[in-house]
């Protein structure tokens, strides 16, 4: 029976990599060593020279967003750019709501 592949990240090299589902044991970068975050199944990866779109990405990751297939396909609302980020999280500080709770938002109050 096949295994499951998941998607990891890279930040510093801008790089993602299908991979076994989580064994145990952390994955690193073949390019740089860096140890890699587990996105989820459900990530698409922007292009390497798409600075805004890694930058975005860097902010959800941080904030401890992941990627994973929920019950009805996809993992939801996810900002996929700077502006729509920097929104939500003057949001969040204006009215104290988590980060990771208004970046996922679909609209804003």
């Amino acid at each position: 029976m096949a295994h499951t592949k998941t998607s990891y990240v890279c930040l510093p090299c801008r790089a993602s990599y299908k991979q076994p589902f989580p064994d145990g044991h952390e994955r690193r970068c073949p390019r740089c060593a860096a140890p890699l975050i587990h996105t989820g199944s459900a990530f698409a990866a922007p292009k390497r020279r798409d600075t805004a779109g890694w930058r975005t990405l860097s902010v959800l990751l941080n904030a401890g967003i992941r990627f994973h297939k929920g019950c009805c396909g996809g993992p939801g609302y996810r900002p996929r750019t700077l502006s729509e980020v920097r929104e939500r999280m003057t949001h969040a500080r204006r009215t104290g709501e988590p980060f990771a709770t208004a970046l996922t938002r679909p609209e804003l109050p």
